[in-house]
């Protein structure tokens, strides 16, 4: 009897670190459980994404005002278009709002975020964002820091 309590014991357990693993998988890949709130959807473009995926935040202030819904190439000015829902409680941006492409620490995952222009005429389903700043990359960094720190030397 004192083992089958032991066997249900460590079985309760496990089960409880496999729920604890699949919440926080969920938690950090930024899906959600939660249900969809209502979106409006605006559009950027941006020279360099850097790495930002589908999914990924739209903050403004630190605080997650809606998702990158859809990244793809526009052939014509050979520009990255990121397109954005935000969720509708936040209807109170400006049209010139900047977007930027941040990153969370050094080597974190791409998020947008916004900073509100002055305008007061705000932001409507369909809009773009005409402000943007591109993607930060290491890569480019490095290699330009070293370029010219061989340039400099002949």
């Amino acid at each position: 009897m004192r083992m089958r309590t032991m066997e249900l014991s460590v079985g309760a357990f496990m089960i409880a670190g496999f729920a604890a693993l699949a919440f926080l998988a969920i938690r950090v890949s930024g899906l959600s459980i939660d249900t969809a709130e209502e979106t409006y959807r605006v559009t950027a473009n941006f020279e360099n994404i850097g790495g930002l995926t589908v999914r990924a935040k739209v903050t403004m202030a630190g605080v997650v005002i809606g998702r990158v819904s859809d990244i793809y190439l526009d052939k014509d000015d050979y520009v990255a278009v990121v397109e954005m829902d935000i969720f509708n409680k936040y209807d109170n941006l400006s049209i010139d709002s900047t977007a930027s492409i941040l990153t969370a620490g050094v080597l974190g995952e791409k998020y947008i975020g916004i900073m509100v222009g002055a305008e007061e005429e705000f932001l409507v389903d369909g809009d773009e964002i005409d402000d943007t700043q591109s993607a930060l990359v290491l890569e480019d960094l490095v290699s330009k820091f070293l370029f010219n720190s061989v340039a400099e030397d002949e």
